[in-house]
This record gives C-alpha cells, sequence and structure tokens, in this order.
C-alpha cells in the first residue's frame, strides 16, 4: 500500500509517499480501507520529533481516519454491531495516513448519515478530545461558561459547537476579526481578539466580573497565570497542549481561594478500554446532534495524500479555520 511516512524529522518536506505493507488486524481490531485521514497539530509535532508514537504503534502519522471495514474478527465485529463493508472513521494511536488502518474496534464509529468520508475523517481526534476533556475533566455543565483558546482551531470549532449545544455559554479566543467572527458564526456566544483584547480583562467584563467556569486551554506557559484570574469560584482550567511553553507561574493563592482546579490530559496514550467508555459517549450523546445537523465539521481544505507536505505546511500557518483532511 502506500502511506505518507515521515523520513527524517524537520520541516514538512520531509513527507512523502512510500511503500509499506498492508497492516493486519490483531485481535479486537479491524481493517479499514482508508478513503481519508485527518491531520491534527500531534501530527506536526512527531513529524518535528517531538511527540513519539506509544510503543508497538505504526510510526506512520496520523489519529483519524474514515473509510470502509475490510476485515476483522467476526465475534468481535458482531458484538459491536459492525459489519464489513460498513463505513466507519476511527481514531489510531498511530498510522493514519496511509490507503489501510487497523483501528481498535471499540475506537471506531459509524459514519454519520449524510456525511462523506472526508467529513466523518474530521471527527475522531477532535470530538474524543474535546468529550474527555470539557465534559468528562472539566466537567462542564448546561448554564456554565467555556472559554475557548483557539476557537479556530479543529479543537475549537469543535468545544464551540459542543458545548453550545449542551446549554453553555461559549467565550472563544482567536486571531484576527475574521476568525472572530467564524467563531461567532460557529455558536460561539462572544469572541476575543487576542492580538487586540486583552482575554482576561474580556472575560470578566462580558461575565460581570463572575469569571468563566471552564477554560479549554492549549497554549499553557503564561496563559495559565492570565487563566487564573479569569475564572470563577470552583472553575476547572484544563491544558491540553503546550504551544506556548511547559512552564508555568501562576498566582497559587487565587487558586486556593477560589477552590480551582488546574488540569490536564493526552489521549494518545490512554489504553483501548478508555477511549472506548468515551467513543460510547460519543455514540449515544453526541452523534445524533450530528445527524441532525445541530453540530457539523468544519472543513478548511482537502489535500491529496501526495500533498500532505503542503497540508502539513498550512497548519503551521495557523490561516486555517477547522479541519484539514487528506484524500486516497
Amino acid at each position: 500500500m502506500q502511506a505518507v511516512a515521515i523520513t527524517s524529522f524537520g520541516g514538512p518536506d520531509v513527507l512523502a509517499l512510500a511503500d509499506r505493507a498492508k497492516p493486519q488486524p490483531a485481535a479486537g481490531e479491524l481493517l479499514i480501507r482508508v478513503a481519508a485521514s485527518g491531520i491534527n497539530r500531534p501530527d506536526v509535532l512527531q513529524r518535528l520529533g517531538h511527540y513519539a508514537p506509544p510503543p508497538g504503534t505504526s510510526d506512520l502519522p496520523g489519529l483519524e481516519v474514515a473509510g470502509v471495514v475490510e476485515s476483522g474478527d467476526a465475534e468481535v465485529l458482531a458484538r459491536a454491531g459492525i459489519q464489513l463493508g460498513d463505513r466507519v472513521c476511527a481514531l489510531v494511536a498511530g498510522g493514519g495516513y496511509a490507503q489501510w488502518c487497523v483501528a481498535p474496534v471499540e475506537q471506531c464509529l459509524p459514519v454519520p448519515a449524510g456525511f462523506s468520508d472526508i467529513e466523518a475523517a474530521s471527527l475522531p481526534e477532535t470530538f474524543f478530545t474535546v468529550w474527555s476533556n470539557v465534559f468528562d475533566r472539566g466537567c462542564l455543565q448546561s448554564g456554565e461558561t467555556l472559554l475557548v483558546q483557539g476557537g479556530t482551531s479543529g479543537i475549537g470549532v469543535t468545544a464551540i459547537q459542543l458545548a453550545r449545544a449542551f446549554g453553555a455559554t461559549v467565550i472563544a479566543t482567536a486571531g484576527s476579526d475574521e476568525k472572530c467572527a467564524a467563531c461567532v458564526r460557529l455558536g460561539a456566544h462572544h469572541a476575543i481578539n487576542y492580538k487586540s483584547q486583552d482575554f482576561v480583562a474580556e472575560a470578566k467584563r462580558i461575565t460581570e466580573g463572575r469569571g468563566v467556569d471552564v477554560v479549554l486551554d492549549m497554549v499553557a506557559g503564561d496563559y495559565v497565570a492570565r487563566e487564573v484570574e479569569c475564572v470563577a469560584e470552583d472553575g476547572r482550567i484544563v491544558i491540553i497542549a503546550v504551544q506556548g511553553g511547559v512552564k508555568s507561574e501562576f498566582n497559587a493563592g487565587l487558586v486556593l481561594r477560589r477552590r480551582l482546579t488546574i488540569t490536564g490530559s493526552t489521549l494518545r496514550p490512554r489504553p483501548v478500554s478508555f477511549k472506548g467508555a468515551i467513543a460510547r459517549s460519543l455514540r449515544d450523546r453526541v452523534w445524533p446532534l450530528l445527524a441532525a445537523g445541530t453540530v457539523r465539521p468544519v472543513i478548511h481544505s482537502t489535500f491529496a495524500a501526495a500533498d500532505a507536505s503542503k497540508a502539513h505546511a498550512l497548519m503551521e500557518s495557523n490561516q486555517h479555520i477547522g479541519k484539514i483532511v487528506l484524500t486516497w
């Protein structure tokens, strides 16, 4: 089969098509003939040499795919309600940039009714991540306020829509007025241009001094100290990436007085059972919203697999709104 391989660590041009053996599903897995592969920020980090795949995982990048089930253990498939020939999308720990990919059955979900393979491939990584961090770890409730840092990223557009759908007030930050307008169109109640406005002051103004209940933070670094200042009592800050650096200093006194929780997670190394539980929650509570059109994928661009380097260059430019997807 053809796959997109990382030939050495470095810039986008280190990505190249390569011939690889078709993978074979192990116990509890199925084989997907891939039609589309989603691109995510962790793929860029892996290409740079900063995010190694978990032991035993394919060295190929790619954490989400959509396509057709080609083979797998019949008994396992039956228990999952999946048949050969079904269209599915899947979260994988690696190997998604390829014409065939194996995935744990527990991490597979049916393609929502009416969705293309491109749309389906844009779902798993961001929806698993947002559900796990905003709703499970952050415990966002209807009536609360969520602050999304980076509202036009793949994670951001998903967080905005899901939080709104479940009854939260959403404030998003973005780096231009155009991107702020996109956040509002997607359902954010308020958008803050972090290049021209102070998100701490704006969040306090919008909440009339109370502060936000949950922050979804993909920046870390010096953002954490500022987030501590704009979180309400019993608020939760959930860190899922460290684009601004791994070191943070903040006012611990505010954490104590406001009873704040600062937490975070990485999804890729978690066991299949953990990801399977997220998949079940998504199927029960989110997939109906997708089928109804209440929540929708946001696709910025698609690229042929041979142009993966161009896709990565676009992601690193931060000019996109929503997801970037490879097609096979």
